[in-house]
């Protein structure tokens, strides 16, 4: 497993963190969010969504629990599905909603609030941990797969972003 830990000064880093992991996502890509409220979890996934081709607005899936998107990764079209499981009350809601046959090769899943889920949600490829430092933010990457792994290389980390 490798990781790399930095500090985003402010919200146009956590944008950039954004933009550089939508340029290395593929289809069958899991990334797992892990913040307290407004650690940044959903500022970023709206910046990789955004750089991803997303046109419009991209909202939080609080109360959805989910949100879809179609896109382009690599000239691919891919569908990301962007999880907030903060309101679910046991892990097998998210096995009742159908959810877990969403985790495939066709698509990339992003997943606020993965604690909420223990033991039901398939491995992530990708845990990013967000705590509020000051004006910004630390964040924490850790990648628990091969594509993982390739992803985080292709990162490549600059001072603050």
């Amino acid at each position: 497993m490798s990781h790399y830990k930095t500090t985003l000064a402010d919200e146009a880093a956590t944008q950039a963190l954004g933009k550089r992991l939508a340029l290395h996502l593929r289809a069958g890509f899991s990334i797992y969010l892990h913040g307290d409220l407004g650690a940044g979890k959903t500022a970023l996934a709206r910046a990789l969504l955004h750089a991803a081709g997303h046109q419009g607005h991209v909202k939080s899936p609080t109360y959805n629990l989910v949100e879809i998107y179609q896109v382009q990764l690599q000239g691919q079209d891919v569908k990301i599905m962007h999880f907030d499981l903060y309101r679910m009350t046991s892990p097998e809601e998210f096995l009742e909603a159908g959810f877990r046959e969403e985790f495939n090769e066709r698509t990339v899943c992003i997943i606020e609030w993965p604690e909420k889920a223990a033991g039901i949600l398939p491995p992530a490829d990708l845990h990013i941990f967000l705590r509020i430092a000051g004006h910004g933010r630390e964040v924490e990457l850790q990648a628990l797969s091969d594509k993982g792994n390739e992803c985080l290389a292709k990162l490549n980390f600059a001072p603050n972003l």
